[in-house]
């Protein structure tokens, strides 16, 4: 949503639509998406992801709506009605609802795109609610649900992925919540990839022995309709010949793939005008839409001194904000001791990791090592600091939000929209859409699966103060 299509209008990411909390704001949003799409010929979208961000460190909390399963239902209806429309049709988009049954468990908070993050652990017997939002994206009729690279262990499922887990895929998704809609499975589930050059197993989690083919038979006897990230048809075609699937089950896959392209009129017109998506794509009311969203979105945690909002024009010393744009503000200063305040804008801390494909998805400890903590913290003791954090995941900031000026939490915002609020040309309206641990030893106790579940967090989930 907000920095890998340029093209397109700049909204927050999901956690910041969550952290505003209101479903039409999210049916706006989604409409907005279903409009540039279809002037490109986008057809489905691999979104919303509406898992819980009940594991602090789990890296893939920025797609989702946060830790509420009551609120993430109520967003994901008014998503699916958004990119869809009333009913599927010539004018919606698919919307391939992720990850089935609610990827937020996740042991130690690693990610199973990666072998040592393979598992999904239930400590505190939430199983059930993780489904909820699930649950509301069926009612609201989304067309496709993408099951996660997950293996639950410890439960009554088969400790197997999640796409090859007909206990899920069969036994929950389709008989027990109905669903009859066309399930495709996460990315490289049947062959090993080389992804940045670098070799990665398929996430085959439980099923590494198998072959491909095996492989394929399983996810196929589990339910699934299509392999994400696939391109080996000749493996299904030999499983039919060897009698190892029968064709029927082929037939009932390709029947609801079929039905959706028809329903989609993708036959009837393929094709989109490219005057009118350059006229559509990136609009101007809908651009002025996703800035207004990001200047609500904006959760101010700290003021404890009344800084907010800022008056006149006040030398500002910035760091990690463009210049440029703070000097419509206020002075820019190159040194903190000639400031009357520093703007300084930090991303959530996580540790590198060596694999390149892996370096993407931020994971390990919430905290800020040492000696970049010293470094910030020496900034906010020369001079008064607004602090700006984008939470990606749930930073532990402790000294940051004690001797900060002010502290504030983004989601995706400009510069321009963080200065707005700063300076009282903007309201925020943003409410914390997880809790704030104290410390990674809090963090490290928690159960994966229960929502704000770390002992005397800084900030609780709904924090955000009015300016």
């Amino acid at each position: 949503m907000w920095s890998s299509t340029p093209a397109f209008s700049a909204w927050p990411e999901a956690l910041g639509l969550a952290a505003i909390g209101d479903p039409e704001l999210v049916h706006r949003f989604a409409d907005t998406v279903r409009r540039e799409y279809l002037a490109v010929g986008f057809r489905v979208a691999l979104h919303p992801q509406i898992d819980l961000a009940s594991e602090p460190r789990w890296a893939r909390q920025s797609g989702t709506f946060g830790s509420d399963a009551r609120l993430t239902a109520e967003l994901v209806r008014a998503y699916v009605r958004g990119l869809q429309g009333p009913a599927l049709g010539p004018g919606s988009v698919s919307a391939m609802v992720k990850h089935f049954p609610g990827g937020g468990p996740q042991k130690d908070g690693e990610d199973p795109h990666f072998a040592h993050g393979k598992e999904q652990v239930y400590p505190g017997g939430m199983r059930e609610h993780h489904l909820e939002p699930f649950k509301a994206a069926i009612a609201a009729g989304c067309a496709q649900m993408m099951p996660y690279y997950g293996q639950p262990v410890g439960t009554d499922w088969e400790e197997v992925g999640f796409g090859f887990n007909k206990g899920v895929v069969t036994g929950l998704l389709r008989e027990e919540l109905g669903f009859d809609g066309i399930v495709c499975t996460d990315w490289g589930l049947l062959n090993d990839a080389t992804i940045f050059g670098q070799k990665h197993p398929a996430r085959a989690w439980g099923l590494e022995h198998l072959s491909p083919a095996e492989r394929a038979a399983r996810a196929l006897e589990a339910g699934c309709d299509q392999f994400g990230g696939e391109q080996c048809p000749e493996v299904v075609v030999e499983l039919v010949r060897s009698g190892r699937v029968p064709q029927s089950r082929i037939d009932a896959s390709v029947r609801r793939l079929l039905r959706e392209k028809f329903t989609l009129g993708l036959f009837e017109d393929p094709y989109v005008d490219p005057d009118a998506a350059e006229e559509t794509v990136g609009r101007a009311d809908f651009t002025a839409l996703g800035a207004a969203a990001q200047r609500r979105s904006l959760t101010v945690l700290t003021n404890p001194r009344g800084l907010l909002p800022l008056a006149a024009r006040p030398k500002l010393y910035v760091r990690g904000v463009d210049a440029a744009v703070a000097a419509a503000y206020g002075e820019v200063v190159a040194d903190p001791a000639a400031a009357d305040l520093a703007v300084l804008r930090l991303r959530t801390p996580y540790e590198p990791r060596e694999n390149l494909f892996e370096s993407y998805f931020h994971s390990g400890s919430l905290a800020f090592p040492e000696p970049e903590l010293g470094a910030i913290l020496a900034l906010l003791d020369r001079v008064p600091t607004l602090v700006c954090i984008n939470l990606e995941r749930a930073a532990v900031v402790p000294e940051i939000a004690e001797r900060a000026a002010a502290l504030v939490a983004d989601y995706g915002a400009s510069d321009s929209a963080l200065l707005d609020v700063a300076f009282g040309r903007a309201a925020a309206e943003g409410r914390l859409p997880f809790e704030l641990p104290r410390s990674m030893a809090a963090v490290a106790a928690s159960r994966p699966d229960v929502p704000n579940d770390t002992h005397d967090p800084v900030f609780p989930h709904g924090h955000g103060l009015a300016l």
